[in-house]
């Protein structure tokens, strides 16, 4: 997670005129002609941003200058200046994937306490974008771009099969604003029948300061196994912080749910001072994703093979 109006499909509506006390129009045979009725648009289609959501659309835009001017939202990947060997990886490793950043924001029914083991998917990762109305045709398209460019890379650092799809997905990832909480909450009842009301007033009414968040979620019997995800990400936000939250939730949502203060060059960590994947985060991926590790294993049973994988991506002897 980061932290820095019920939609009304419009009908067509078909105006008739009475012809009351016309003897011609009662005998003609010519049938008149038919006005064409427009179709109705599209349940998410595209409908020009309240005030308010401009106002916030400004107030990141403040947010995303601020961060630049103080040096923050690095796109370099580290450098010299972010040293860290197998050690710093093996630590940081455990504190982000075997920690929940929220652990009680599951939306699963009967969902339990699954800190200190690992959780990841077992399937196959099917990513679907989802738009809300306020978002602009050429932003969608640019979305949609860049999930689908990330997907790919986030296929080849874990080993694991992800893709993007446009049908039967299991993790959504929605962009939406302020004046599309409706839309998005009625589109998460359909989803996941089973979502939690409070998971839902998050959804419906986020504050200012979160930015995007993500659910991933196993079911009553496999809590580790993650089944279904969802990622909503404002589309209030300018390019650098959408991308950031891109990079930042679906990895997430595949099972880094934690930050920690001690990763360096990462994006899992509440400092920002990195927008996107890191060749650290990568490690971390692949770490996650490694036959070596079964799901549900506890951090303490893990510990010598993380070490042993984490040298091995370091080039560092065992």
């Amino acid at each position: 997670m980061r932290f820095s109006s019920v939609l009304k499909p419009a009908l067509a509506l078909v105006s008739l005129l009475a012809l009351a006390n016309c003897d011609e129009a009662l005998t003609s045979s010519v049938v008149p002609e038919q006005r064409p009725v427009a179709p109705a648009p599209k349940p998410n289609a595209y409908v020009p941003p309240s005030a308010a959501s401009q106002d916030l659309t400004r107030f990141y835009e403040r947010v995303e200058r601020d961060l630049l001017t103080r040096g923050l939202l690095r796109t370099d990947g580290g450098g010299p200046d972010t040293p860290y060997d197998a050690d710093d990886l093996a630590r940081n490793f455990e504190a982000i994937a075997f920690y929940s950043e929220y652990p009680d924001h599951a939306v699963a029914v009967a969902s339990r306490q699954t800190d200190g083991q690992l959780s990841r998917w077992a399937g196959p990762v099917r990513v679907q974008t989802e738009f809300g109305p306020s978002v602009l045709p050429a932003t969608r398209t640019q979305d949609v771009a860049e999930v689908e460019s990330y997907s790919a890379r986030l296929a080849r650092v874990t080993g694991h099969p992800i893709s993007v799809v446009s049908r039967r997905a299991n993790f959504y990832v929605f962009f939406a604003g302020k004046d599309d909480s409706a839309y998005v909450v009625t589109r998460l009842k359909q989803l996941i029948p089973n979502i939690s009301q409070d998971s839902l007033d998050l959804v419906a009414n986020p504050r200012s300061d979160i930015d995007c968040f993500v659910f991933a979620l196993g079911n009553s019997s496999a809590p580790n196994r993650y089944v279904r995800a969802v990622t909503l990400i404002r589309s209030e936000l300018p390019d650098l912080l959408r991308r950031s939250c891109i990079h930042e939730e679906i990895a997430q949502g595949l099972g880094l749910s934690n930050d920690s203060p001690a990763a360096r060059p990462s994006i899992f960590n509440d400092d920002d001072e990195f927008a996107l994947l890191t060749s650290h985060d990568e490690k971390l991926l692949t770490m996650l994703y490694d036959p070596r590790l079964e799901t549900g294993v506890l951090v303490d049973n893990a510990r010598p093979v993380v070490r042993i994988i984490a040298r091995e991506l370091m080039g560092q002897p065992l």
